[in-house]
């Protein structure tokens, strides 16, 4: 995607992400669960700005050796134009950098478009968490990327 840049998240960028978040999730992250992973050495957090506006984000804890993707969304009106793998590519390349070797995540049973993608980008299925999200106890499936592109 031409033009996009991508940065550590920071607390200006805060009031653009909860639009986002609000537009994206049923159970959306609180205003302060952003807070908290401004300046954490154990998270990746990146912004993907566009045209001087914030236009998705990813973020992931690393853990050991591991990439725990928390959370990722793209504006509605910059969906389906390829952001959404551009910044999990970046995610993954930054994680890669501060020492993942492999990466995990939870996905709506019902979202095809992301379990497509995650596929496209290596992850396999691994298991199913039953009733994982709170705002209508849709399952998760859990995948994983055992080995990090290089």
């Amino acid at each position: 995607m031409r033009g996009v840049r991508f940065a550590p998240l920071e607390e200006a960028h805060l009031s653009e992400i909860m639009e986002i978040e609000r537009a994206s999730h049923g159970a959306p992250w609180s205003e302060q669960s952003f807070r908290n992973e401004l300046g954490q050495v154990q998270s990746v957090f990146l912004v993907a700005v566009l045209e001087g506006k914030v236009a998705g984000y990813a973020g992931a804890w690393i853990l050991a050796d591991e990439a725990h993707v928390t959370t990722i969304a793209v504006h509605p009106d910059k969906r389906r134009q390829g952001l959404g793998r551009h910044l999990m590519e970046e995610l993954l390349d930054r994680s890669k950098d501060a020492g993942a070797v492999c990466s995990t995540l939870e996905v709506r049973a019902g979202n095809t478009a992301a379990l497509h993608l995650y596929e496209e980008l290596g992850y396999v299925r691994a298991g199913v968490r039953k009733r994982y999200y709170p705002d209508n106890r849709e399952d998760a499936v859990v995948m994983w990327l055992h080995d990090m592109p290089e």
